[in-house]
């Protein structure tokens, strides 16, 4: 993938992917829950707002975007979503990030 096309240690890319995602995506965006995890508190088909990616730091071995989350903000799996409304940039963006991940590739 050219996103990571000279990175060849796994903190290279991360931080291409983090990169890649933070200049492409456009936040905020709504996004519904396409699969339930042990480590997040959000449900599935449950509807949310992206506000931004999470820490680069946060994302050295998978890609976290924050959402308001009750009275806070939380940091959730990119994977972990689907955007509902966002613009065809954000919907590539995310759809190479959700290929990536189902091609079983690690960071």
């Amino acid at each position: 993938m050219e996103i990571i096309v000279d990175a060849h240690e796994a903190e290279e890319q991360a931080m291409g992917w983090f990169y890649y995602l933070q200049d492409t995506i456009t936040f905020p965006f709504k996004a519904k829950c396409i699969t339930k995890r042990k480590t997040s508190p959000i449900k599935f088909e449950q509807i949310v707002e992206a506000i931004g990616m999470a820490d680069e730091e946060d994302c050295m071995h998978e890609m976290f975007v924050e959402i308001y989350y009750e009275d806070d903000v939380l940091s959730i799996p990119l994977a972990q979503i689907e955007p509902i409304d966002g613009d065809d940039e954000t919907q590539q963006a995310i759809g190479d990030w959700h290929y990536w991940v189902r091609s079983e590739r690690e960071l």
